[in-house]
């Protein structure tokens, strides 16, 4: 069998990247993402240097993931390892937040609050200052290598590392205690696990947001392809009006300028655009709805003294309105339609219930696990003994009394290992504040009663308070 080729004919199937140069732009969009871009980087890097006195002893930090001691603080939230349902129940709201945002204005997360947006961005901004606007860089791209070539990448590329170090050594911080781990980092005293954190995060944020820029939106994020069932025709995003552009003419003032759209092919809007994305051929998996060609298009309507809004946030609802010459709907019906509705009370209930779990969860817990090896021992006086290992945790900031009292289980009575106390039915224990008490519990049937065996509790309660805990156990007794 002879093996045919069918030539392509419409170019190859893969093509190398063609670097993208965006060109700086002002406008109400482009001074919304500056806003956004020095808030979020402002909360990233300043959130661990800020204190929040919790009692004597405790961290003061106010957000701090506590990975030795196994805690999670959040200014007065204390979250405990039995407790990460509150995380879970985070990333939930998290991720309808993101289906709730997009079904009103798209990829608006994309454009605007996503990490490799904004980080981007900031790369952007500082190849812009140190090699100047598009233009200059198309040709300095083209140019051959010089001492100033060099020293512009060399300049960029440095400043781009800095930012990586930076990166990488803010997220640590929220490991640890800042100012101590600084200090440590400085003085080469920090954890290998610190230098190895830093080092991976510097050179992804280096790569993501320096080297593969829109590369990251449009081949490796999975949300563009997610975000597409999002979408309704209600719901806004930056479009292109070309009922209203088409067919496009540079030359405005010829004899056939009567017969051109508003368009005058001046590719301003792709020029601006920093995923390289022609708007005016629709909706494409590479647009972040960042809305900066809506600033560079508007600018050039300004100058033609035409309307603006030739590409606009607009719905497919109104886009076709418009096209067929009837009004627009507000743009509440962006907001008031059924899946938002239901995005909105899904993601409003679960934050209400994860607050009211908040109010009334106890600040106590304890467990009392059977030690199995052996399940039950055999006293020389027929008695019968099992062992619990008790975990008693005081998950308030004061030490607290804790009673412990068999129920069930009539003639039993309780001993802690290497303590002198009477065996009885009922203990007394002191846990510091936000601390964890550990021992091991025995519990003892006496020998006229040694075959009973069966279910019973340790009931925990604070003395000083009304946190209490049941904890169901079951006795092992020979056959």
């Amino acid at each position: 069998m002879t093996e045919t080729s069918v030539p392509d004919e419409d170019g190859p199937l893969y093509s190398s990247r063609r670097k993208i140069h965006p060109k700086a732009v002002s406008g109400f969009f482009r001074r919304m993402k500056w806003q956004i871009m020095i808030v979020a980087l402002a909360i990233y890097y300043l959130t661990p240097w800020i204190r929040w006195y919790r009692g004597e002893g405790q961290p003061d930090q106010a957000v701090l993931i506590d990975m030795a001691n196994r805690r999670f603080y959040f200014f007065f939230i204390e979250i405990w390892p039995q407790e990460f349902y509150f995380v879970a129940g985070l990333l939930v709201m998290a991720g309808i937040g993101l289906f709730l945002v997009t079904s009103v204005v798209g990829r608006a997360w994309c454009g605007y609050f996503c990490p490799q947006t904004v980080w981007t961005d900031l790369f952007i901004h500082i190849e812009r200052w140190v090699e100047g606007d598009r233009n200059a860089q198309i040709r300095l791209e083209n140019a051959p290598w010089t001492a100033a070539k060099y020293r512009k990448r060399i300049t960029k590329h440095g400043i781009w590392l800095m930012i990586a170090v930076l990166t990488g050594g803010a997220w640590v911080f929220y490991f640890a205690d800042a100012p101590t781990l600084l200090r440590e980092l400085l003085t080469l005293q920090a954890p290998f696990i610190a230098y190895a954190s830093i080092a991976v995060l510097t050179f992804t944020t280096y790569a993501l947001g320096g080297l593969m820029r829109e590369q990251v939106c449009i081949y490796m994020c999975p949300w563009p392809r997610i975000q597409g069932a999002m979408l309704d025709e209600n719901s806004l995003t930056v479009t292109y009006n070309d009922w209203r552009g088409e067919p496009r003419g540079k030359h405005r003032k010829s004899a056939a300028a009567a017969s051109f759209g508003d368009c005058v092919d001046c590719n301003a809007c792709v020029a601006v655009c920093p995923t390289g994305v022609d708007i005016r051929e629709g909706q494409q998996i590479g647009c972040i709805t960042c809305g900066l060609c809506i600033d560079a298009c508007d600018k050039v309507m300004d100058k033609l003294d035409l309307a603006k809004g030739l590409i606009s946030y607009s719905t497919l609802a109104d886009y076709e309105a418009s096209k067929a010459g009837a009004p627009q709907k507000s743009v509440m019906s962006a907001i008031l339609k059924p899946r938002t509705a239901i995005y909105a009370v899904i993601w409003g209930g679960i934050g209400l219930a994860m607050i009211a779990a908040l109010l009334v969860r106890d600040r106590l817990d304890a467990s009392f696990e059977h030690v199995r090896n052996p399940p039950f021992i055999q006293l020389s006086d027929g008695s019968i003994r099992n062992g619990f290992d008790l975990k008693l945790s005081n998950m308030r900031l004061e030490p607290r009394m804790f009673e412990i009292a068999l129920n069930g289980l009539p003639g039993a009575f309780m001993t802690r290992a290497n303590s002198e106390a009477p065996p009885a039915r009922d203990m007394r224990i002191q846990v510091p504040g936000n601390g964890t008490f550990e021992a091991r519990v025995f519990v003892t049937i006496p020998g006229e009663l040694a075959e009973d065996e069966g279910a019973f509790s340790f009931d925990v309660r604070d003395l000083s308070g009304t946190d209490a805990i049941a904890y169901d156990a079951n006795f092992i007794a020979p056959e």
